[in-house]
């Protein structure tokens, strides 16, 4: 029987990668990517050269079948995504679902993921959080932001810089004005920023400032 591991890999900096997580890279048959190309610069950067497979949202659901016979077969198989912890709104969670119904050993090691240091830098509330990724393009979008209007907790979000004016003027329909919240773009990056304040605070500074580079949105819960 092989294995299964999901490899977090660098939102930005390179050095943020475990060495027990290239120790796994370096060790197993095949590295299933999000991103072949994408990936491909970060295993050259360590010298892997272990074979890639592609394995993105288009594809899971017809490679899925296939996957779990290597596995079986024993091929020892790790799971990288783009930037990140596979599985967080990312591909990840089929496989991971059918390796534990076929009794695979499925082993997750920590590292990177945006939210986290986000979190943790936006000077909300984070003993209590949820965890709401990307929000629905149309169909859905605003019954999930209808049901979020009462939560107390601190909520996170991930946007597109082309969905950002949309979803923060959105926010303030449905959370108010006044409502704090905090901006991470480019975590971990040369232009790395936090901007902290009101939704309106927010929304005019981006007003003039073209969004550019990946967002994580901190939203305090309802007081």
């Amino acid at each position: 029987m092989g294995k299964l591991y999901l490899i977090p890999t660098p939102i930005g900096n390179l050095q943020d990668i475990t060495l027990r997580a290239l120790q796994v890279l370096k060790k197993v048959d095949i590295i299933l990517a999000e991103d072949t190309r994408t990936s491909g610069k970060f295993l050259q950067h360590y010298q892997i050269n272990i074979p890639m497979l592609s394995h993105h949202k288009f594809n899971e659901h017809q490679t899925l079948d296939s996957l779990i016979r290597q596995l079986k077969e024993g091929k020892q198989m790790a799971l990288i995504s783009d930037a990140g912890t596979p599985a967080i709104a990312d591909p990840g969670f089929l496989l991971v679902r059918a390796c534990i119904a076929e009794d695979i050993p499925v082993e997750t090691l920590p590292g990177a993921t945006a939210f986290i240091p986000a979190l943790v830098n936006s000077g909300l509330p984070n003993d209590r959080f949820v965890f709401e990724g990307f929000l629905p393009d149309k169909k859905g979008r605003q019954t999930r932001l209808q049901n979020l209007i009462e939560e107390k907790r601190t909520m996170i979000f991930y946007v597109s810089p082309h969905k950002l004016l949309k979803t923060l003027t959105e926010f303030i329909t449905y959370f108010g004005v006044h409502r704090k919240a905090s901006i991470s773009r480019e975590l971990t990056k040369i232009h790395e920023e936090t901007l902290r304040g009101e939704l309106s605070e927010l929304l005019e500074h981006f007003q003039k400032n073209t969004p550019k580079g990946e967002f994580v949105l901190i939203l305090a819960g309802k007081e």
